[in-house]
């Protein structure tokens, strides 16, 4: 290197670098990786020029043999050494050399070369990992293998990797503090040094990033707790440190939602969802960063995605709060029951006293002016669970809001899974609302809406590849005229001389209940029409619950003439013995109809006698 003044060796590498930035699509179409060969080129002709690497490596801790490179990876804590001398500077900028030739494997897919540059960065700095000069390289080669590991799907391994850095970032925090030296600092002149501002910043965005990865390792570990928390501090630090692209924050904590609502932890999930509804109105607005390099203009379509994707969340959000209503609040038979709503009304009181310690126990997003953005967007959407018509009302065109939202990207012509998934959770609104609602008429024509949504997609639909889709929507459908007709036997009920417009109005609605409930049992036989003897795990319920009301239904059809009076009593026991002979086959069914077995044992005693007395009335008359 004497030979060649340092200023050129400088400037080689910041070409490299320049080069390593060019986006694949500006390179020529058969050739996608020129620029990365270039860059590749230039870091080779540093490494020659700075020398072979120290002598002394063998005095170093190794790094072959696990990873962390070292004794950190053991969970032994490191001692600040910083690389003073010749020989450790040598050392230092080899191991930017490596790292960043490491990376540049890594982009061109060539990832076991990939890993042997990153692991020789860590051996060169091993022994001043913890110090200004090195540990922000040390965390970003950690971080690099900790991705290749988990790309390889080893992701134990990368949780190592992940991990070491974590400790390493927060030793260095708690031990020495200021902020470290940037990689890139090793080839700057130093009227051309980063402000410690900035040196700051550049850290802080590698910690993130070592978060980041580490939610996801825990994602796949199916460690969802820890996955969250560290979902939840990445998307905070980036607000803090204005690092992040909004559309993709905005998708990440409507995501993260998701698992509060599982929790039931419906004030985390408001927030993360008003969240991302703030956040991802800046798109287009602020100016774009390295971290926020596309313009709306340019990803219209991945907008309007995102956007429908982040409405489905809310979708979830607002059913998920008034179907966790309806379990706390409805009797043995599905009905309110009123005891319980007066006994939810007594403990909201408590719930709102305890609404700012469970805030101030809660992870926020932002600070100033960005707070008080999603405040407000929180303020308009309860987080408690609805106790009547009128609070889940609200939650309910909320909701159907985010419907009509999502149905705008989510259409059947392209987009069929998730289309129908929308129109089947707009049912479900329909549905829980109903539960709520005092009046059986308009209990009645919340269910007919349900039915005109979900039949035309049986139409649209080949049963031959949407099979399963099929079955669900043919069951909710049977479901819902099945409560039509239980709503409309209850207001005949109420009359004393129902007229012969309810009857017809009744039967129609069993005859279409029946309809779909034996459309669902057909599709489960076999291509010889033979019903299974043995039903998959996966749809034993709906098929013994389609079976229990398809008897249920011939019970109910009304009619005058005695014969097919005496045959609908007949089909009707046939379908319970089903039930009851195949629980007695295969026991472990029983567990899945409990209350539906013992009636139809019941109606297995009973019909039999009742048909007896009904065919001895006949023959008298």
């Amino acid at each position: 290197m004497a030979n060649v003044p340092w200023a050129e060796v400088c400037e080689k590498f910041q070409a490299a670098l320049t080069l390593s930035r060019v986006e694949l699509q500006k390179n020529p179409e058969k050739e996608p990786y020129k620029s990365k060969y270039s860059a590749r080129a230039l870091l080779e002709e540093v490494k020659a020029l700075l020398g072979p690497a120290p002598e002394d490596e063998d005095e170093r801790p190794e790094a072959e043999d696990g990873p962390g490179a070292g004794d950190h990876a053991l969970g032994l804590p490191a001692e600040v050494v910083e690389p003073e001398g010749p020989v450790a500077q040598r050392a230092v900028r080899l191991a930017v050399i490596e790292f960043h030739l490491g990376v540049n494997h890594i982009d061109t897919e060539e990832l076991s070369a990939g890993e042997e540059h990153l692991v020789k960065c860590l051996r060169l700095l091993c022994r001043y990992r913890l110090s200004h000069d090195c540990i922000s390289l040390y965390i970003q080669a950690q971080n690099n293998l900790g991705i290749l590991w988990s790309e390889r799907e080893e992701i134990e391994t990368a949780q190592a990797y992940l991990e070491s850095s974590e400790a390493l970032y927060t030793q260095y925090m708690k031990e020495v503090g200021c902020p470290p030296l940037d990689p890139t600092e090793r080839f700057l002149p130093e009227e051309e040094k980063l402000t410690e501002q900035e040196r700051s910043k550049r850290f802080e965005k590698v910690y993130t990033h070592n978060l980041y990865y580490l939610a996801q390792v825990y994602q796949h570990l199916e460690m969802f707790e820890k996955a969250a928390h560290y979902c939840h501090s990445t998307l905070k630090r980036q607000l803090e440190h204005n690092a992040y692209h909004p559309i993709e924050w905005a998708i990440n904590a409507a995501t993260l939602s998701q698992f509060y609502i599982n929790k039931l932890c419906f004030m985390e999930a408001r927030h993360c969802l008003s969240a991302a509804n703030v956040i991802f109105g800046q798109t287009g607005k602020i100016s774009a960063t390295e971290d926020t390099p596309e313009a709306e203009g340019e990803v219209p379509e991945l907008y309007h995605q995102r956007k429908g994707e982040i409405a489905r969340c809310w979708i979830k959000y607002c059913l998920t709060l008034m179907q966790n209503a309806q379990l706390s609040m409805q009797d043995n038979i599905g009905e309110l029951d009123l005891d319980k709503q007066s006994e939810l009304r007594a403990l909201r009181k408590k719930e709102l006293d305890e609404e700012e310690s469970i805030r101030k126990k809660a992870v926020q997003f932002g600070t100033g002016e960005l707070c008080d953005a999603i405040s407000a967007v929180e303020e308009k959407v309860s987080y408690l669970r609805p106790l009547d018509f009128e609070e889940a009302r609200e939650l309910f065109l909320l909701g159907q809001h985010y419907v009509f939202e999502a149905k705008e990207f989510f259409q059947i012509d392209g987009y069929v899974t998730d289309h129908i998934e929308v129109v089947q959770d707009h049912s479900a609104l329909f549905k829980v609302l109903a539960f709520f609602e005092t009046d059986m008429e308009r209990r009645c024509k919340m269910h007919k809406r349900r039915i005109a949504m979900l039949e035309p997609l049986t139409v649209d639909l080949n049963p031959q590849y949407y099979l399963l889709v099929n079955r669900q929507i043919q069951f909710e459908i049977a479901h819902a005229y099945y409560d039509m007709m239980d709503l409309k036997v209850a207001i005949a009920d109420r009359l004393r001389d129902p007229d012969s417009h309810i009857v017809k109005k009744i039967n129609n609605l069993n005859k279409s209940a029946l309809k779909y409930y034996q459309l669902f049992l057909d599709s489960l036989r076999d291509p010889n029409k033979v019903f299974p003897e043995h039903i998959g795990e996966d749809v034993l319920r709906p098929a013994m619950l389609a079976k229990f009301r398809v008897a249920r239904l011939y019970g109910k059809i009304i009619t005058a003439d005695p014969k097919k009076e005496l045959e609908n009593l007949a089909t009707s026991l046939e379908h319970y013995k089903f039930i009851v002979d195949y629980c007695e086959k295969h026991p472990e069914a029983a567990q899945e109809i409990e209350v539906e077995l013992e009636l139809s044992k019941e109606m297995v005693s009973l019909l039999p006698t009742k048909m007896e007395r009904f065919r001895t009335k006949m023959a008298l008359t």
